[in-house]
């Protein structure tokens, strides 16, 4: 990796367990041990700690290029790298997951002497229970994803592998299933998927129609995940809880895109959806499918749907 990318990754609070594994403190996990305030994760999903989670990538590269990503792609600011791990030596799972411990206990350090951290919390943030595979890029283009799930589960560590859901095969061949499985589901259809995600190849659409076709089998809580942004594919709420339906998962996130990052250099402001626009639209949702909303998050912008 060119090192003036490294540390332009460093310098946003990324660190690097290995060539292609990164680990980084999420602003909830901050806020849980400063303010006591929690994500919607642990609001949602038992039996997550804000606290204690661990978010984390096996996979700096991915297959989209969605224009809502908060994170740098291949080719903004200059910088390039190979978007696929052929060729690369492969960081083993036993080793990423000591390096992201390791690592993130060194972020963590400094925030001991602040006044008002929970020092009960703090020593408990220091030895993570839930990994977040979510951090950059597309985990399930890791190889070894499976071995790095097993090898979580025998550190009772629970993982949550958020996928974009472009590679059924690989989710199909884990013998270890995440103890949570997320699908964003982008759009309502191809058109708005090509513009919006940008794939790599053609037929990643395609993929993902697999995948939802998929993950009903899947023996894990399963969520659906839409990404929704003004003015692009908060449309055809119908086509989408058609989706959804044939995922038949066992919750629906309606979360709105968030200005920040590199997306502002994609987007612009007002492409950032309302609270109130994500309540409307998910009852928009709500005619066309067996989903009712639940619950709402304000701070995320988040919605949650179940039957």
């Amino acid at each position: 990796m060119d090192e003036n990318l490294k540390k332009l990754l460093e310098k946003q609070q990324y660190r690097f367990s290995g060539n292609h594994s990164v680990v980084k403190i999420c602003r909830w996990t901050k806020k849980s041990l400063v303010e006591g305030k929690v994500c919607y994760k642990e609001k949602w999903y038992p039996p997550v700690k804000s606290h204690r989670c661990m978010q984390m990538s096996p996979s700096l590269v991915c297959n989209h290029r969605c224009l809502f990503c908060w994170r740098l792609h291949s080719g903004d600011r200059g910088f390039s790298w190979k978007e696929s791990f052929e060729g690369l030596v492969l960081d083993e799972p036993k080793d990423i997951l000591e390096k992201c411990i390791e690592q993130r206990k060194s972020l963590l350090t400094g925030f001991k002497g602040f006044e008002r951290v929970d020092k009960r919390k703090w020593e408990e943030a220091l030895k993570p229970n839930m990994m977040a595979i979510s951090l950059t890029g597309e985990p399930t283009m890791y190889p070894k994803l499976d071995e790095l799930i097993q090898e979580a589960k025998r550190m009772n560590i629970i993982s949550f592998l958020v996928t974009n859901g472009t590679l059924p095969d690989r989710l199909q061949s884990l013998n270890t299933k995440p103890f949570q499985l997320y699908v964003t589901l982008p759009a309502p259809n191809k058109e708005t998927y090509k513009k919006l995600c940008q794939p790599s190849t053609p037929k990643l659409w395609d993929k993902i129609m697999e995948t939802l076709e998929l993950i009903d089998s899947f023996d894990c809580r399963k969520v659906i995940r839409l990404t929704l942004v003004k003015g692009l594919n908060m449309v055809e709420p119908e086509e989408y809880a058609k989706l959804i339906e044939k995922a038949n998962p066992d919750f629906v996130e309606a979360k709105g895109y968030v200005h920040v990052g590199e997306s502002q250099k994609r987007l612009p402001m007002d492409a950032m959806p309302y609270h109130e626009d994500i309540i409307e639209f998910s009852k928009e949702i709500e005619k066309h499918s067996s989903f009712r909303i639940k619950d709402v998050f304000k701070p995320s912008r988040v919605v949650l749907l179940k039957k």
